[in-house]
This record gives structure tokens, C-alpha cells and sequence, in this order.
């Protein structure tokens, strides 16, 4: 497929899951993000909200697991419709094949450099990947999707072979089963759980919940929070879902 010409995509200074700190002793917190390619708020959240815990220091305290089926339907005969059409299946099943092709969302490893001083090398994996899809989806440009390999510098034939040979429909199927048994059900997406936790209307407010769940010392990033997660402090998600029920064309 060939991609029109795009301006740069900004660089995001994405550090990493490190498990050389306290972090690892203490238990990371689990986040999961069960969402879909081209809502648009879903788009919106990975980008501008999620990103953030990569530059923050709250990555250092996540596990962190992408979900991309959100609201599509398995019938059945085992087809899959997704809620913005067949272009959402392809990307979802094609963030699926980089999920499940590089399992860390981004790695930092400390290498030995000329000077016999280890540094921090960032080899990227499938959340930068994941972010330049739906940054693309966000400006209307998600048809350019193939230009993430050379900004990310991944190769492309994993995921296209991924894709193509059906592995990616049936990596699809796994992630509908598993969406489909949360309980309480999925109302909308993103959907967001921490630690087990379904933050529901309140996932906006999930730095807070992953702050207020760690038991080791917790990142800067997270000491400046009111951390007491009470209904009068609920962060207000308004109208940013995508809701379950609506099938669009």
C-alpha cells in the first residue's frame, strides 16, 4: 500500500517499563485498555493521555496491555464486524499482530558504549507502533498507517505475514471472548481497569488510580495528586466514548 507523504509526527521521549528499581520488588500495577483503532476517543486517549505515563515516570510502576476489538460483533459464523468498518478491522487486527510480535510496549536496555559506560538504549516496540497508528487516525490519515515502520524503524513483513496469513483475525477472536466476559460488561470505549478495577466514566482520572494502587514509592509524577479517589472527585469523561451499542457504517 502506498502512503502519501505526511508531515513528521512529533517525538515523544518515551521511557521505559524498567524492572532495575524498587518498582519490581514492590509489584507493578496492572492497566489494561480495551479499546479500538478508529474511535476517535480512543485515538485521543492513547495519544495525548496514555502516552503520557512513558514520560512521566508512571511507566516505571505499570504493566501496561493493549486490547484493540472494543466494540465490534463476532457472529456466528465467526465474522467480525467493527464499529467504524473494515478499515477498523484491519488496523485493530494489525495493532494485534504488533502486540503479539514485540510483547513490551517499549524496552530501555543498559548497553556498554565506547567509553565502557552503560547507557540507556530505547529499542522501540509495540506502544511508539501503536501511537503513530492512532495519531494517524486522529488527523483522518490512518490509511497511512504502513508509514509507522519507518518512523518506529520496525519492520513491516512480521506484521504484514501477521496480518495476511489470518493470525491477526485469530488474535481478533481471543481479544472479542475476552471482551465480551469483563465483567461488569463494556458499556463503551476506552474502558480502562487497573489492578483489576474497572474505572468505567472515570478513566480519565487513571494516573490517579494507578498512584493510589502501588505499594512502593511511588514516581514525582504521582506525588503532586490528590490520590483520595472519591465520587465528588470523579474526572467527568462527558461525551469521549464510544458506545457499545452503535454499529456505524
Amino acid at each position: 500500500m502506498a502512503s502519501p507523504t505526511l508531515l513528521p509526527l512529533p517525538v515523544v521521549p518515551f521511557l521505559v517499563l524498567l524492572c532495575f528499581s524498587p518498582a519490581c520488588a514492590a509489584g507493578r500495577v496492572a492497566v489494561s485498555v480495551y479499546y479500538e483503532t478508529l474511535c476517535p476517543f480512543c485515538s485521543g486517549f492513547i495519544v495525548n493521555d496514555l502516552a503520557r505515563i512513558f514520560h512521566n515516570g508512571v511507566s516505571s510502576i505499570v504493566d501496561l496491555r493493549l486490547v484493540p476489538f472494543g466494540n465490534g460483533r463476532v457472529s456466528v459464523d465467526g465474522s467480525i464486524t467493527c464499529q467504524h468498518g473494515e478499515g477498523e478491522c484491519q488496523l485493530n487486527a494489525i495493532e494485534a499482530c504488533a502486540i503479539r510480535l514485540w510483547p513490551d510496549p517499549v524496552i530501555l536496555t543498559p548497553v556498554l558504549n565506547s567509553s565502557s559506560i552503560y547507557v540507556n538504549v530505547l529499542f522501540e516496540q509495540h506502544f511508539p507502533f501503536i501511537h503513530c497508528v492512532e495519531h494517524l487516525a486522529l488527523t483522518r490519515k490512518w490509511d497511512a498507517w504502513q508509514s509507522c515502520f519507518q518512523d518506529t524503524g520496525l519492520s513491516s513483513e512480521p506484521v504484514i505475514d501477521c496480518y495476511n496469513s489470518g493470525y491477526g483475525r485469530q488474535l481478533e477472536l481471543k481479544y472479542a471472548a475476552e471482551t465480551n466476559a469483563l465483567q461488569p460488561p463494556h458499556q463503551f470505549v476506552p474502558w480502562v481497569a487497573v489492578n483489576g478495577k474497572l474505572l468505567a466514566d472515570d478513566y480519565m482520572n487513571f494516573e490517579a488510580y494507578i498512584c493510589s494502587a502501588y505499594d512502593g514509592e511511588l514516581p514525582e509524577a504521582c506525588k503532586g495528586k490528590h490520590l483520595a479517589i472519591a465520587e465528588h472527585t470523579r474526572a467527568s469523561r462527558g461525551d469521549k466514548v464510544c458506545l457499545a451499542s452503535k454499529i456505524m457504517s
